[in-house]
């Protein structure tokens, strides 16, 4: 199945997603998912260090 294909569909549309559409899609999802909770937890202990900095001026 090509990206092209895949990017055509529409969850909107009348047609039922095959189950190799579906499961590429699935995939994109989860690995976006995944990156952007990599992300998220980066940025929480980035925020947690530097209140730590500002209560007690130095690193953990």
């Amino acid at each position: 199945m090509s990206e092209q294909e895949v990017n055509s569909y529409r969850l909107t549309s009348l047609e039922e997603p095959t189950d190799e559409m579906l499961s590429y899609i699935m995939k994109e999802v989860a690995e976006d998912a995944k990156s952007s909770n990599i992300e998220a937890e980066k940025l929480y202990f980035r925020e947690i260090e530097t209140m730590y900095k500002k209560k007690y001026g130095k690193a953990i």
